[in-house]
């Protein structure tokens, strides 16, 4: 399993510790480092960050080894050709090493409140379709993997099964992951294509400590940034791995057995590389 990293941008995120989060990435061994695509934050009203492609093109050109993408872009807040444009240009900066990540988008009141239109998933459903083969036919022969983000039965995994190179869901539930990526071999096979042919990888928080009191010192410091996260037993609830290295690398394995082949863990106190670097010192190489 390939280990990377989710960083927020609409909490705030500057260019120091976008900086600093990708370099860290590309030194400790990280495969690769995805940027969320949002327009405000859900904890603190009017808080937002970078824009996450231009922050996407900085990362390309500073960065020697590490994949690029973003994780996911709301099929409503751009034109599908202006997507290609960006993205052929970052992997051309990067020597190929970006996957460009699209999703329904969930949130109507950040539509909302941008003036950008939210139809019904429905709509947005051919949306998504319609866009990924205009992004197809704008790249032409440049050849950069689409990613799809969700798991919608009825809307956004028949697309994944249809046009993805990757797919991807948010959850650290084996359980949950199995069930979603069973329903996208299925209907793989429906249409005669080789569920092997797309990439699985999965989205998830993670809270990380040695021992006791580090994980509860991470947490109070987590809080900061999320404050329904009250201790480490909330980020538990709320679906982030959370405990010691060995404890992370008995779940990471556990949704590996479930069919993931990369996971990107929420990296959402861009101040504690100490967490990345006990990731790569005590997680990695058991996980790969």
């Amino acid at each position: 399993m390939k280990l990377g990293l989710l960083v927020e941008t609409e909490d705030g995120l500057d260019w120091d510790h976008w900086r600093a989060t990708c370099a860290a990435a590309d030194e400790l061994g990280f495969e690769s480092v995805w940027i969320s695509d949002h327009l405000q934050s859900p904890w603190a009203a009017g808080r937002h960050g970078l824009d996450p492609w231009i922050a996407l093109a900085v990362a390309a050109a500073e960065t020697r080894r590490i994949t690029l993408g973003v994780l996911v872009s709301p099929i409503m807040f751009r034109e599908p050709a202006i997507v290609a444009r960006m993205a052929e240009a970052i992997a051309e900066l990067n020597q190929g090493r970006f996957v460009i990540g699209l999703g329904l988008g969930w949130n109507a009141a950040e539509h909302a409140a941008a003036g950008i239109a939210f139809p019904p998933v429905q709509e947005r459903s051919q949306r998504l379709a319609d866009g990924i083969e205009c992004i197809r036919r704008e790249l032409a022969g440049h050849r950069i993997p689409i990613l799809v983000g969700g798991k919608g039965i009825n809307s956004t995994l028949p697309i994944a099964a249809r046009l993805a190179d990757e797919w991807n869901v948010t959850t650290s539930s084996p359980t949950e992951y199995t069930k979603a990526s069973g329903e996208l071999d299925r209907l793989c096979r429906e249409i005669g294509r080789d569920p092997d042919d797309i990439r699985r990888s999965v989205a998830c928080g993670f809270l990380i400590g040695r021992d006791a009191d580090e994980l509860h010192r991470r947490a109070q410091r987590m809080r900061r940034l999320i404050p329904a996260l009250t201790n480490a037993d909330t980020a538990g609830e709320m679906g982030w791995i959370v405990g010691t290295p060995a404890q992370m690398i008995d779940a990471l394995i556990q949704l590996q057995r479930a069919g993931a082949q990369r996971a990107v863990l929420g990296h959402y106190d861009t101040d504690d590389t100490a967490a990345l670097e006990i990731i790569a010192e005590q997680v990695m190489a058991n996980v790969a």
